[in-house]
């Protein structure tokens, strides 16, 4: 596997890769990988003649008070685990390579989407995921990028953004993995305590009730939120951000749970923010 940290070097190994007649896959990522990062390479290794994972931590998509310093890194781990999953190239740059000196120029969805769920509390967090998400497209030209369901709000911001500005490139949803007691894998359970890690299963088990009721045949968004917050709320070390029915593409409120509606939830543990979600009728 290469390991490249600047723009040129995967520009040239693309442009190779692309003159042998190659499609390339892209797999964005902030490291600290985990099987459901894996997942991913999975998927492009399938679809895909080359295969490109990015490993970098975004600054500009963490807010004031959020944990960008914080935030795990283990390069060397995540290079093991992508060099097992074949993955032919990471791209690894710093902060200085991706960011000119007073950068000043972003990428934003000017409508109610990136107002919605974890918009609400995070409001630049969307801007830099675009803005990132669109270099990262410019640099590698990718052909396929695949992301996960777990961060659904982005996946469908993302795919937003890919139609509102012509970018070459289609996007593939993959399915959220988990750990084998049903929380979703994460970077940011490595936060918690034992005794949070227990607690962050209300998480899987609302949503693994709710999935439940809307297969039942439950329609009403109000009744379903109500059986999920019920649940969250009887473990004493959960803090409800929200658990919200919205339409699967534009992130506005949903009554119904038709087709495609993204039940999705935020709930901190002790101090660890967590997100858990499902797509009535499932991943499209």
């Amino acid at each position: 596997m290469i390991a490249a940290s600047t723009i040129q070097e995967v520009r040239e190994q693309v442009a190779q890769w692309k003159r042998a007649g190659l499609t390339v896959g892209l797999v964005p990522t902030m490291g600290y990988l985990h099987e459901g990062h894996a997942s991913l390479v999975d998927k492009a290794r399938e679809m895909c003649g080359k295969v490109i994972a990015s490993d970098f931590v975004n600054p500009t998509q963490f807010g004031p008070n959020e944990d960008l310093e914080a935030y795990p890194r283990d390069f060397d781990r995540d290079c093991a685990l992508l060099e097992a999953h074949g993955c032919d190239l990471v791209f690894h740059p710093s902060v200085e390579e991706m960011y000119a000196p007073n950068a000043a120029t972003y990428v934003e969805i000017l409508d109610e989407m990136p107002k919605q769920l974890c918009g609400k509390t995070r409001p630049i967090h969307f801007r830099g995921v675009c803005t990132v998400v669109s270099k990262l497209f410019n640099i590698v030209q990718p052909d396929y990028a695949f992301f996960g369901q777990k961060d659904a709000q982005q996946l469908a911001i993302i795919r937003r953004m890919v139609r509102d500005l012509s970018f070459g490139v289609q996007i593939v949803a993959c399915p959220i993995v988990r750990e084998s007691d049903g929380l979703a894998k994460s970077s940011r359970n490595t936060y918690l305590n034992p005794e949070e890690r227990q607690a962050a299963l209300c998480l899987s088990k609302a949503v693994f009730a709710g999935q439940a009721a809307a297969e039942e045949g439950q329609r009403d968004a109000k009744a379903l939120l109500k059986l999920m917050t019920g649940i969250i709320e009887a473990e004493p070390l959960a803090r409800i951000d929200y658990v919200s029915a919205v339409d699967g593409e534009t992130m506005l409120p949903a009554d119904e749970l038709t087709d495609g509606v993204l039940v999705a939830m935020a709930v901190y543990i002790g101090k660890t923010r967590l997100i858990d979600n499902f797509i009535v009728g499932g991943l499209k």
